[in-house]
């Protein structure tokens, strides 16, 4: 299995498409915008995607954060709320503000595992801060740790009780970034004292099956490799320091922040310890370079993997449509005190 998760180019598999991901066996796929058209037609692309590979457990991921990060988008889904509303409920009343986010990312669950979507990349355990770039903002769960741990753990276990597996992001933190990592490198400067508030989330979520990079720079760890890219940041900081042990993707290996050409940035990430390289773009040229110059998947990340997919709840997609009713209609209850 080549420990990668790849792309696709459009709303069915093409030719060269299905000969490539049948020999090269990736980890996974990701789906996004240009992907959907219909609740049959997505449903139809991922059971494509299981029947090419015999996999019924394949991780097949998605961003669907609620807010302006979500791929599934009104009128054939819901919109789901950005992240900072829970914050705000928070608050008010914390334990309502948990009880709605677990809510809201079951009906999120709900919503994807009808359409054969296994992998939410959802929960941002990123601290806020109030001079960063907006790239993170609103999509954040609060400035305090232990509320966006609590808030976190909320939506890890409605995901899960939805029939989805959670991906916590972006370790070791996103939350001072002062650029958008999809058009250049952060530079973070502040000390290994001021880092332990973006690690404690992510510490006290360390058991989460699934995790994933951002791409910044941090000179207290390393001053001159991205995070995703060095062996000190996820050796030392992600698996060591934080103690996450669970399946660790990179985030989109496409992103500007990061130099070199795609394939070499997947193995870069593959040395420094990620691993599955995540490339989103179902750029052809791209995917192969990945696979020619990654080594095969090692049985500690299998073991990850199979970890992390099994623990997956057993929800039947029958009645989806009345649950996902309940479910919203049980969290608006909850955020009416926030309006």
């Amino acid at each position: 299995m080549t420990p990668a998760v790849f792309g696709i180019a459009g709303l069915s598999l093409t030719a060269d498409e299905k000969a490539f991901f049948r020999d090269s066996n990736p980890a996974g796929y990701i789906i996004f915008g240009r992907n959907i058209d219909s609740k049959a037609q997505l449903r139809a692309l991922t059971d494509e995607l299981r029947a090419l590979h015999g996999r019924d457990d394949l991780a097949i991921l998605i961003d669907q954060e609620g807010g302006r990060v979500a791929r599934m988008q009104p009128p054939l889904w819901p919109q789901f709320p950005a992240g900072e509303i829970f914050d705000k409920l928070y608050d008010i009343a914390p334990a309502t503000a948990i009880e709605a986010a677990r809510l809201n990312a079951q009906a999120i669950a709900v919503t994807l595992n009808e359409v054969g979507i296994s992998v939410d990349c959802h929960p941002l355990l990123d601290v806020r801060q109030p001079d960063a770039d907006n790239v993170i903002g609103d999509r954040a769960l609060g400035s305090e740790p232990l509320r966006v741990a609590a808030l976190g753990r909320a939506i890890l276990d409605g995901l899960q009780r939805g029939g989805v597996v959670g991906v916590v992001k972006h370790l070791p933190g996103h939350g001072r970034t002062s650029v958008d990592t999809h058009k250049a490198l952060p530079t973070v400067t502040a000390s290994d004292e001021e880092l332990a508030l973006d690690l404690a989330p992510f510490q006290m979520l360390k058991n989460a099956p699934m995790g994933m990079t951002g791409h910044l720079l941090f000179t207290a760890w390393d001053a001159e490799t991205p995070s995703t890219l060095s062996k000190t940041v996820v050796q030392d900081i992600i698996r060591d320091r934080i103690g996450f042990d669970g399946l660790l993707f990179t985030d989109d290996l496409d992103m500007e922040a990061l130099s070199g050409t795609v394939p070499e940035r997947a193995e870069r990430a593959q040395v420094a310890g990620c691993d599955i390289a995540l490339n989103c773009w179902a750029k052809m040229a791209d995917m192969t370079g990945i696979a020619e110059r990654l080594s095969p998947m090692s049985d500690k990340t299998r073991q990850r993997l199979d970890d992390a997919m099994s623990t997956i709840a057993d929800v039947s997609v029958a009645g989806a449509g009345e649950e996902l009713a309940s479910l919203l209609a049980r969290r608006d209850g909850l955020m009416a005190a926030v309006a």
